[in-house]
């Protein structure tokens, strides 16, 4: 029987008889003796309800190495329940998710009718802006095994031990070697969590020519009560040599963020500050009103950015800072309504329509002299009608019709009236000491709620 090597979760990657492995947040695994278990990528989708205090979070890691077996730890408070999810859930998620553009109607045929006036228009064009260029009674069984199974092609238990040591033997018994470092598993053996062990079979993946596999697990949702909006963050401290990145989508009643230096507010609130004019009616998604509530903390909150080393640029991802720290970045952000959940199922465009000013001319009607000062002068309607409606150009994105009709097995993922808030942050080793706490995002009885959907001029690519 082989030995499989294990990621603990939300997941941690583990490392086997001293190999170090590299993983992205909240995930960890063993794997077998001589052989190497790569995490390169993370993504987390997880939804909290502070009424009931229900979580659930679905993750979906990327695996790469040459061990032929290894599973995956995942610790939760409580007993989860596992349900599988589609397998391209946070590839719909990123497309649900695609930035917005302003755009304003173009007419093709002026370029042709009035080459130079439209170039002239163009640079005179106050509306016309755009983002700048980027970058523990010894008579019980010290293991006991709660609940066993498979979620969509992953084997599972769901154990739960009262000492570390103990745990360790279970996984030996079973098959699985561990070497690594027990005192971050003690710290979940402490708080008496319960353990999710799932065995990987990589012959579902894609082999590389050189005998690695490259492939990702049919992502899996864990759903258990938690006293607190928790991500195991410090078991993926197990697999990480000096860093990891981690994307998040937090669905939940308002506007969430991380605590501390954490906050995304290092890069949101100087964003939001060099978009200010850049629409006739403020800054989109209600930013002009959280500048105002923050506005007594923004001294501080730079002066902190400057301690940090945290620099931000408009149209820049941000660098790193001190100790190689890489503030948080906000991706998207919105509180959810009807027309936005009709998306999913094509009941509400994806995105607006700009009007075609052109319907009903040809190229060859622009060529005819005897038309073409009466074509210019209904284009020229047209544009000046729709400027008067949008004058702000209108909000556009873009994503390929099948891609468009398979947003629809998002449906009964996403709700109306709860707030998804997408933000990026790369964990160096000693940012992930403990778990992650995902607060509302208020500050000194101000909260957040300003959302997120446009680029801005200062939005990095």
């Amino acid at each position: 029987m082989n030995n499989f090597s294990i990621p603990v979760w939300p997941w941690v990657a583990l490392m086997l008889f001293g190999l170090p492995l590299s993983a992205d947040a909240a995930c960890c695994y063993f794997s077998a003796k001589n052989a190497d278990i790569l995490q390169p990528a993370q993504k987390a989708f997880i939804t909290w309800d502070p009424a009931e205090k229900i979580e659930t979070f679905t993750v979906q890691p990327k695996f790469e190495g040459n061990a032929l077996d290894f599973g995956m730890v995942i610790p939760t408070p409580t007993q989860p329940k596992l349900n599988e999810m589609p397998r391209d859930f946070f590839r719909h998620l990123a497309i649900y998710t695609i930035m917005k553009r302003r755009q304003h109607p173009h007419s093709r045929l002026l370029d042709i009718l009035e080459p130079r006036k439209l170039d002239e228009a163009k640079k005179s064009d106050p509306s016309d802006k755009s983002p700048p260029p980027t970058s523990k009674d010894p008579g019980r069984p010290k293991v006991v095994v709660l609940e066993s199974g498979v979620v969509g092609s992953l084997d599972y238990k769901i154990i739960t031990a009262e000492k570390a040591d103990d745990l360790y033997q279970w996984l030996k018994d079973n098959k699985y070697n561990y070497s690594g470092d027990e005192a971050t598993l003690n710290h979940y053996v402490q708080k008496k969590w319960i353990f999710t062990v799932m065995k990987i079979d990589t012959m579902q993946m894609k082999r590389n020519k050189d005998g690695t596999f490259a492939g990702e697990v049919t992502p899996t949702r864990f759903k258990f009560t938690s006293e607190k909006l928790i991500y195991p963050l410090k078991i993926t401290q197990i697999s990480v040599r000096d860093k990891t990145e981690a994307l998040f989508y937090v669905q939940a009643p308002y506007k969430v963020d991380l605590a501390g230096d954490m906050t995304y507010q290092y890069m949101w609130i100087p964003s939001l500050e060099g978009a200010v004019g850049c629409t006739s009616t403020g800054i989109p998604g209600g930013g002009d009103a959280w500048l105002k509530a923050f506005g007594p903390q923004i001294p501080a909150l730079k002066a902190q950015a400057a301690m940090l080393q945290f620099r931000f640029f408009p149209g820049v991802r941000p660098g790193p800072g001190k100790d190689g720290r890489i503030m948080t970045t906000m991706e998207w952000a919105r509180k959810l309504t009807k027309d936005d959940v009709s998306i999913l199922t094509g009941k509400y465009p994806y995105s607006e329509p700009v009007p075609d000013v052109d319907a009903g001319f040809t190229e060859a009607d622009a060529r005819d002299p005897a038309r073409a000062a009466a074509i210019v002068k209904v284009i020229r309607d047209r544009l000046n009608k729709s400027r008067m409606k949008h004058p702000d150009g209108y909000l556009v994105r873009h994503a390929p019709a099948n891609e468009l009709r398979d947003l629809q097995l998002l449906s009964g993922h996403l709700t109306a009236g709860l707030f998804i808030t997408k933000f990026r942050k790369l964990f160096t080793r000693g940012e992930m000491n403990d778990d992650l706490l995902i607060l509302p995002a208020r500050y000194n009885g101000a909260e957040d709620n300003s959302e997120y959907e446009e680029m801005l001029p200062t939005s990095p690519p």
